[in-house]
């Protein structure tokens, strides 16, 4: 693989390392040798993240920095489906708890990350806080309905990211906050869901693209939403 834009050295970090992606990614990250450290955290790791718990937030974003730069964020978390929660194929389906469930995980706790983590990001040098979003979450290219707390939430994140880029853009100008499409990976998340004639992914082949994605964007790209292939999704 091979991450070439970012500054040697430094710390890379992935959160959600307990999901088939996540795991995916830390792996290739500790593979490639570009950074000095890398830390796959979750809810049960030392520093522990718990999106539920900006305390864990934090406290793991005090801890990183003490490590090195903080070159690279990658978050891989997200909530689909689980104990009350799934795809709502109507409105009749739409469930107060179980909206606040995926908004919870899948925008306000990214966006702590970002409230703690993008300040710490260095002022010179690439830099980057990525996101795992979904092309459900795109309003232009919602052409089938349903699935409105996954979709609403991912939207949100969207809004989060862009908004953050903004502020970070005037802070520190070569530092990225992207949100990016992974496409269909065979993972528990999206298994239920896969239908044929898509292209579903390994988590492994998954990452090496993301991970390509991550090293091929440009500080000017930054606020965008973009696929596997590095291609912009509509918002």
């Amino acid at each position: 693989m091979g991450l070439v834009a970012f500054p040697a050295g430094g710390v890379a970090v992935v959160v959600g390392a307990d999901g088939g992606i996540g795991r995916a990614m830390a792996a290739q990250l500790h593979e490639d040798g570009s950074f000095a450290r890398v830390y796959a955290l979750g809810r049960r790791t030392d520093p522990a993240v718990d999106l539920l718990d900006e305390a864990t937030i934090a406290a793991a974003a005090e801890r990183l920095c003490s490590a090195g730069d903080l070159r690279l964020v990658l978050d891989a978390t997200g909530v689909l489906h689980g104990d009350g929660l799934r795809p709502e194929k109507s409105w009749a389906e739409v469930d107060p708890a179980a909206l606040s469930e995926a908004f919870a995980v899948n925008a306000t706790g990214p966006m702590l990350l970002m409230k703690h983590l993008l300040p710490r990001l260095p002022r010179q040098g690439k830099a980057m806080f990525a996101t795992l979003s979904a092309r459900v979450g795109s309003i232009g290219d919602n052409r089938l309905g349903g699935w409105y707390a996954y979709r609403a939430s991912k939207a949100a994140l969207n809004q989060f990211v862009r908004t953050a880029a903004v502020e970070l853009r005037r802070r520190r100008p070569e530092a990225l906050c992207v949100a990016l499409h992974p496409g269909t990976v065979d993972t528990p998340l999206s298994a239920p869901f896969a239908k044929a004639g898509l292209e579903v992914q390994s988590p492994p082949l998954a990452a090496e693209r993301l991970l390509a994605v991550v090293d091929a964007l440009r500080p000017e790209q930054s606020g965008g939403f973009f696929d596997q292939h590095g291609r912009p999704v509509p918002w």
